[in-house]
């Protein structure tokens, strides 16, 4: 969400540091605040003014009309302060419907005061600009200040004045009051704007000789301007509404979705509740929270959540543990139901994001089992048919009952079932698989849509179907009366206001989308290209709908794409500039941009005129910015849809980005061609819903639109209602509104005016809000209801009144649609069209074989490392564990060049054989490759390359021929005088023995320290032990022909292999075989050579030459003839 509450603390903390006024701001920071676990002492050296002035304390958590409820001591002592807090702290409180325990308050001075010198001032948002209100009598009596206060818009991006102030809301002040106020509240509009506040309340304000005093104040800020204001907020804590715990599980969330690209929200509603949900989407979210009120469940319901905008597997588990985490704490006595809902996703790998949720149930199956949970499944999607395979198949192995349902069932009914409203099918019916829409499998040239039923959101009951424990007779579907619900005229004074307010304002643009329609991608969105092409191809359209990309990040370059079988190449321009001078034809750009740049490069698309509609994909772009880019948009005549939107989709023309899913989708919900239905919704997932519902009841979708769930969307409800009116082609309107803004009340206006004629079905989503004891923020920013006008509740029963087809729920939704869409029908006004097949558009390869269609060899293969999931492997350890063990380097060399996890001995015998090889000074070739390398000015990788190229049989090549040759003697059986005296019969040297410089009088000590820790760890040394008689026979011969490092790392690791434990003799044997040993030798020789290269550069050495008297000139004598 965007606007987010703030401690009365923060606000004023706010205040004090960053307020420009010539006004005197009294009592700045003065202020303590106090909990149960409060040490007086520290507070009174902190604050020593508590000590000697009269105070005041109340409690500081979101609660309004403290005042009025008792919550205020006031004008009290310290001694007095601690009396009072001892009544209240840690104690229940009843706050409206909510109950809560305070906890936190706050200790500010006293200040003594007239009646007359409270004042109360409010500055709040709205689409158009900021609206500041005054009232000249503030305090706890101010009463309704809406009806009562004067008020002033200030614009967006206009500036408040002094003057304003003064003629507009101070008319009632008296002249020595308002030079001060005026000053104050220009400088407190000021620090408004600067921060991102969305709303900002002080009541009272008080004003007396000495300046003026904050008392008592109320805000809200914008979260998604974090970005901006980090430096002036710091670290700030948005506390949760009165009456809801911040539970450790929802900062755990709310961290993983500030580290996550997707959406992941989490609220405890009641923890001790039995039905648990774990929703995909923000709109999708409400909808099913909404059934499940509707069935009777508000108190049993647990959570409200979502995860959505393409999890990863991992990001899943997380999330889906921390639900399993908290469902199984208690048990219930009726057991528990968890459903896993969803909307059909538009871009979503329905079957990835699942399998963290199937490891997630795995890993929780006992707690699963012993709290009897039932698990309902019902999503669509790219990909959703082998999500919900897998899903079924993990209650099969776990015996956890798991009811798994697709597109083919109505998404709420699972809420029915789970509640025991309706009976639950055995063999649910199965919508076609992806390839059976995007590969031609039978002779029959038909759309795939023979499992499209007329009705399906009623319960059915067959042979076939398991009864829920309450059963309930279904609506009949074939009169309108028997779905709309009337209800009591709940509209209250707020909607006439609301209404009055209201105008229905001319849409920029009746056509945003043509057959012709030509757009310009801003972002490196391939993915979402694509989809845009294979939509054109299979609508049949002559050209691609892209005709450029705009990718600020690399040079202009041409990108491959596919058109139907061929590949074409797109342009992609690093300048926008140059793009839209080269490209004319383009009228639409659809912007990818994140929410750090969609402002800017959004602002810069509407200099050109050639730009009609922008779509605006970010979400999280702050509403300061979003309301600008409205106001620019309204002054070019520019349609912007979004932000925080999956776009929209004109069935035969034109699609943005990923709306509308991937081709089963398009092919499914018949997007390929036009209908006679135009929706418009604000969430993306549920407008790919409406696709399916639309689809399924009536002859199709004629245009559809998420116009984006911010609370400011570019462009309205109204904007697009109005166009489908006036649009030949559309013959009726479906709107999907949802809790906050007043927008549906603008078609509420249009109805009765007779502006909108068109049947208009509507339903907004967010019902159970009302049925909550405190706010709960839903997955869309604009998702909050701030007064009662607001509420989804009373916006239904207004659109049922104006005249509007309103159903009894979401629920009944699609019975609403396909009641009047039948009775248009009957008079003649449709009349459905004879289907026509779509082109068969190949499926992508890559597609292709993750459905499992294809296989193909693949050109590597390995078995050490698997960096594709959320954690690196090695050698199936996952790399937390890897540190977690300490296994060290040794360790780690162990999994990637053994696959084994070895003993700790044998990792630091490892580790010890790299110590000892690192280096052994820089007269040996290799090293003294490496610096003339590196003093000839080469690079790092070009000068260590030429000191490893050295390595061979002559120089540090030995390990594995050392290894070699005295395994093959040990193991043949011949005795080291035998082996001695063969290999100088074959005129061979024994790799591994003899040293230039050390000898048996002058031992190698690494040799040494190697020897003690081997025979001290090893379980056997016996191949050690034969090379060591091989050395006593060579050293009665030469004193030098010892047993050297090389021939001693090669037989001991040998021995490690063999004896270890974890290899058999055939693997022991092959690992000597290809060259794993030699592996030791470059591995630790790197370290030297890099230690090399970087000392010969931190000595500014210059390009060697060797010197002519080293060297020894033998030419051939001079001959003549």
């Amino acid at each position: 969400m965007s606007a987010k509450a703030i401690s009365e603390q923060t606000g004023k903390e706010f205040l004090y540091k960053y307020i420009c006024t010539s006004a005197a701001v009294q009592n700045r920071f003065r202020y303590a605040s106090v909990s149960a676990e409060t040490d007086w002492d520290c507070l009174t050296q902190e604050h020593p003014w508590l000590l000697t002035e009269r105070l005041v304390v109340k409690p500081d958590q979101l609660i309004k009309r403290r005042g009025k409820l008792g919550l205020v001591g006031i004008d009290l002592h310290l001694q007095g302060v601690q009396e009072w807090l001892k009544a209240h702290i840690m104690k229940e409180t009843t706050v409206g419907k909510a109950k809560g325990v305070l906890k936190n308050f706050l200790i500010e001075p006293f200040v003594p005061h007239t009646q007359e010198e409270e004042f109360y001032v409010c500055i709040y948002a709205t689409r158009e600009g900021d609206h500041v209100l005054f009232h000249h009598e503030g305090g706890v009596e101010v009463g309704d200040v809406d009806a009562k206060a004067q008020r002033l818009m200030v614009a967006v991006d206009d500036k408040l004045s002094e003057d304003q102030v003064k003629e507009q809301l101070l008319t009632h002040v008296p002249d020595d009051k308002k030079e001060v106020l005026a000053n104050f509240i220009v400088g407190l509009f000021n620090l408004y704007e600067d921060l991102y506040f969305t709303y900002l309340e002080i009541n009272p304000l008080v004003v007396t000789k000495d300046g003026v005093y904050v008392l008592d104040m109320a805000a809200k800020i914008d979260a998604t301007a974090d970005y901006i204001c980090k430096a002036k907020w710091g670290e700030v804590t948005f506390p949760p509404p009165f009456g809801r715990e911040a539970y450790p599980e929802e900062a755990y969330i709310a961290d993983l979705d500030a580290k996550s690209g997707a959406s992941l929200k989490l609220t405890l509603l009641n923890p001790r509740g039995r039905i648990w949900t774990m929703v995909a989407g923000g709109g999708a979210s409400v909808v099913y929270s909404d059934t499940i009120c509707d069935l009777g469940g508000v108190d049993e319901l647990a959570n409200y959540g979502e995860y959505s905008g393409a999890p990863s597997e991992q990001q899943t588990y997380d999330y889906a543990k921390t639900i399993l985490s908290l469902m199984t704490r208690e048990k219930h006595c009726q057991g528990k139901v968890l459903i896993i809902g969803g909307s059909i996703a538009n871009f979503t790998n329905v079957a990835a994001t699942f399998k963290g949720i199937v490891r997630a149930i795995k890993d929780y199956q006992g707690p699963l089992k012993e709290h009897e949970v039932t698990i309902f499944v019902r999503r669509g999607g790219p990909n959703y048919q082998e999500g919900l395979r897998v899903m079924g198949e993990v209650g099969k192995t776990t015996g956890i009952p798991i009811h798994v349902f697709g597109t083919e069932t109505h998404m709420t009914a699972i809420v029915g079932m789970a509640l025991g409203h309706r009976p639950i099918p055995n063999q649910p019916p199965m919508d076609a698989h992806t390839a059976n829409f995007l590969l031609n499998a039978s002779n029959s040239a038909a759309t795939p849509a023979a499992t499209r039923t007329a009705s399906f959101s009623e319960p059915r009951t067959s042979n076939d179907s398991t009864p829920a424990k309450k059963s309930k007779g279904g609506l009949p579907a074939d009169s309108l009366h028997s779905i709309l619900w009337p209800l009591k005229n709940v509209v209250t004074a707020d909607w006439k206001e609301a209404q009055a307010s209201s105008g229905c304002s001319g849409a920029k643009a009746t056509t945003l989308f043509r057959k012709h329609t030509k757009a310009m991608v801003w972002g490196m969105q391939t993915r979402a290209v694509q989809g845009m092409l294979d939509f054109d191809y299979v609508c049949s359209r002559d050209e691609p709908s892209v005709a450029a990309m705009v990718y600020p990040f690399t040079g202009d370059h041409k990108q491959k794409f596919y058109w139907g079988h061929k590949e074409i190449l797109v342009p992609v321009y690093k300048n926008m500039a140059d793009a839209m001078k080269k490209h004319p034809e383009v009228d639409v750009m659809i912007s990818f941009a994140s929410l750090r740049s969609a402002f800017d490069s959004t602002m810069e698309a509407m200099q050109y005129p050639q730009i009609d509609t922008i779509a605006i994909i970010a979400e999280g772009i702050p509403e300061a910015q979003t309301r600008k880019l409205i106001k620019m948009a309204d002054t070019k005549g520019v349609t912007i849809i979004g932000p925080a939107t999956v776009g929209g989709i004109k069935p035969g023309c034109f699609k943005i980005g990923n709306t509308g899913g991937m081709l089963d989708n398009i092919l499914a919900s018949k997007l390929y061609r036009p209908g006679s239905v135009a929706y418009v919704s604000r969430s993306g997932g549920m407008s790919n819903e409406l696709n399916n519902i639309i689809s399924r009841t009536t002859d199709g979708v004629y245009e559809g639109v998420a116009i984006g769930g911010d609370r400011y969307p570019g462009s309205t409800f109204m904007d697009h209602v109005l166009r489908y009116q006036d649009t030949p082609g559309i013959q009726m309107i479906v709107v999907l509104g949802e809790i906050g803004g007043t927008e549906e009340y603008k078609i509420c206006q249009g109805i009765r005016e007779g502006r909108i004629t068109k049947p208009v079905v509507c339903w907004c989503i967010g019902t159970c809000a009302t049925m909550f004891a405190s706010e709960v923020q839903f997955g869309h920013a604009g998702a909050c209801a701030n007064q009662a006008s607001e509420t989804a509740v009373a916006k239904n029963q207004a659109l049922r009144d104006a005249g509007a087809y309103v159903p009894k729920s979401f629920d009944e939704l699609g019975d609403v649609i396909k009641t009047v869409y039948d009775e248009l029908v009957a008079d003649g006004t449709i009349i459905p069209a004879q289907e026509v097949p779509p082109p068969t558009v190949p499926m992508d390869y890559s597609w292709a074989r993750e459905l499992g269609l294809i296989r193909k060899p693949a050109s590597f293969m390995t078995s050490i490392c698997d960096e594709r999931g959320q954690e690196l492997i090695y050698a199936g350890m996952p790399i937390t564990e890897v540190f977690k063990e300490e296994m060290g380097l040794g360790g780690v060399l162990g999994l990637l060049w053994f696959q084994r996890r070895l003993p700790r001995y044998a990792c630091q015998f490892i580790e010890m054989c790299l110590m000892v090889t690192a280096d052994h000074g820089p007269a040996v070739s290799g090293a003294h490759n490496t610096i003339v390398c590196a003093r000839a000015g080469k690079d790092l990788i070009s000068s260590l390359t030429s000191g490893l190229l050295t390595i061979g049989d002559r120089f540090g090549g030995a390990l594995d021929a050392a290894a070699k040759q005295f395994s093959k003697a040990f193991d043949s059986g011949m005795l080291p005088m035998e082996f001695v005296n063969k290999m100088k019969k074959d005129g061979k040297l024994i790799m591994g023995i003899g040293h230039r410089v050390k000898s048996i009088n002058n031992p190698d000590m690494r040799v040494q320290i190697l020897k003690d820790f081997v025979k001290q760890n090893f379980p056997s040394t016996q191949l050690l032990d034969y090379a060591l008689d091989v050395e006593k026979i060579t050293t009665s011969k030469k004193p030098n022909l010892i047993l050297n490092v090389d021939g001693f790392i090669g037989v001991a690791f040998v021995d490690l292999l063999r004896t270890c434990g974890g290899f058999t003799r055939d693997e022991a044997d092959e690992f000597v075989e290809i060259g794993a040993l030699n592996g030791i030798f470059v591995l630790g020789r790197s370290m030297g050579f890099i230690g090399h290269y970087l000392d010969q550069k931190r000595l500014k050495q210059g390009l060697y030459r060797h010197p002519w008297d080293d060297i020894s000139y033998v030419l051939p004598e001079h001959m003549s003839m």
